[in-house]
């Protein structure tokens, strides 16, 4: 199966801590990918049963979100199609021109 480059760069993070549950806002935000293309990822993965995907109990007041981690397949799965280079290739770029 073919993965694309954003599908790739999830995958990486997930990898960096396997067993621990993320928040799509949390995914997105260290990836630097949009929802449009974040959340179709998630829910292929979650669909193909290489992220196990619950829903947070909600605190009065705010609404629930999503949890993502990598299930026992989707570990398998991201450790085969994943180069673990330990390059910082896959991370989200510093912003150019930013003022100190």
């Amino acid at each position: 199966m073919r993965i694309s480059r954003q599908t790739r760069h999830v995958l990486q993070l997930f990898l960096e801590a396997p067993k621990s549950w993320r928040y799509g806002y949390d995914v997105s935000q260290d990836t630097g990918l949009k929802s449009g293309t974040l959340y179709p990822i998630l829910m292929r993965l979650a669909d193909r049963k290489l992220l196990e995907a619950t829903w947070e109990s909600s605190i009065p007041g705010t609404p629930p979100r999503h949890l993502y981690r990598l299930t026992p397949a989707g570990l398998s799965f991201a450790r085969e199609h994943v180069v673990q280079s330990g390059s910082s290739s896959m991370r989200r770029p510093a912003l150019s021109g930013a003022k100190s």
